[in-house]
């Protein structure tokens, strides 16, 4: 289990294409997107925090550290990422690293956060994103707190927002999972994915 790494669980969209529910709360098999996440993760590292805008109070019975973007008016999951790097340098000093992953990837792959460690260490990278079946997945990945003031300072002074044009300003390397049984970045974005979801888990369990 990784000591220094925080995670971070991005609760913080406004899901517009799911008419901007509360993904955290979408019920997947009787049961909340988040908790299935959580799931995934509390066996990966002691620190998790989720990052959410709105009345912290929804999200208590779990426990967990509640953080709002600090840059306002929904910039995207950056937000999230930045939002969690400086709750880490005020909190968590010990914490080297922030992985984040959406709230709506039920499917995470159990070695998730050594998987984005070892490749960032084996390469040599600044950072690591997960990848699946080819396919990039810029949200879900392994940053160091150390850029907070670079990360703010690009999305405040530079105006990005999209993830890919901040990871090329540095070394980023890629860690591919398998899809086999199911891809572990599938994420529900319309009310039929959640259908989906269900069936995978059905099948897979």
């Amino acid at each position: 289990m990784n000591n220094d790494i925080t995670c971070v669980i991005l609760a913080g969209g406004l899901a517009r294409r799911m008419g901007n529910i509360d993904k955290a709360f979408v019920q997947l098999n009787d049961k909340p997107l988040l908790a299935h996440v959580l799931e995934r993760l509390t066996s990966q590292t002691t620190s998790i925090v989720i990052n959410a805008n709105g009345d912290e109070s929804r999200l208590s019975k779990w426990d967990l550290p509640v953080i709002a973007d600090t840059i306002s008016d929904f910039p995207g999951p950056l937000a999230g990422v930045l939002a969690a790097m400086e709750w880490a340098v005020e909190y968590r000093p010990e914490s080297k690293w922030i992985a984040s992953i959406p709230v709506d990837t039920p499917f995470a792959p159990p070695d998730l956060i050594s998987r984005l460690l070892e490749s960032v260490k084996k390469d040599n990278s600044d950072m690591a994103c997960a990848k699946s079946n080819g396919r990039a997945h810029p949200v879900v990945g392994l940053w160091p707190v150390a850029l907070a003031d670079d990360l703010r300072q690009a999305m405040t002074c530079d105006g990005i927002r999209k993830v890919d044009l901040w990871t090329a300003r540095y070394k980023l390397t890629y860690t591919e999972f398998d899809t086999v049984p199911v891809d572990p970045f599938f994420n529900i974005n319309r009310p039929e994915d959640i259908e989906q979801a269900g069936k995978i888990l059905q099948e897979t369990v």
